[in-house]
């Protein structure tokens, strides 16, 4: 089992940064790789960051140039977001994809709970 928990979302002023991080537990070698979502209020959930196994981030559009992640461990991700905008508010997720230890290995998907980040305009 893996779990997934996420931290560092608050309350800031546009134009302000907040650091996100997803901490991972349990059987991390199955995790191939990591992305960050986020839902806004009424809106669909959309995938923010992504970071491959080899490495390779990728952005959604509206986020490139402001938003960072990265990962420094196996067990731990980040998302650096600066020059935060009102319509970045809403409930970050850190997802995992993990790829099991059978051949050929079987896709699975672990969801956090969330952090809320709010930018005041």
């Amino acid at each position: 089992q893996v779990q997934v928990v996420e931290s560092g979302g608050g309350l800031v002023q546009s134009g302000g940064s907040l650091r996100l991080s997803c901490t991972a537990s349990g059987n991390i070698a199955r995790i191939y790789s990591m992305g960050w979502y986020r839902r806004a209020p009424g809106k669909e959930r959309e995938l923010v960051a992504h970071i491959s196994h080899e490495g390779i981030a990728r952005y959604l559009d509206s986020v490139k140039g402001r938003f960072t992640i990265s990962r420094d461990n196996a067990d731990t991700m980040y998302l650096q977001m600066n020059k935060l905008k009102s319509r970045d508010t809403a409930l970050y997720y850190c997802n995992a994809e993990l790829h099991s230890e059978t051949f050929p290995p079987v896709t699975s998907w672990v969801w956090g709970r969330g952090t809320q980040v709010n930018v005041s305009s």
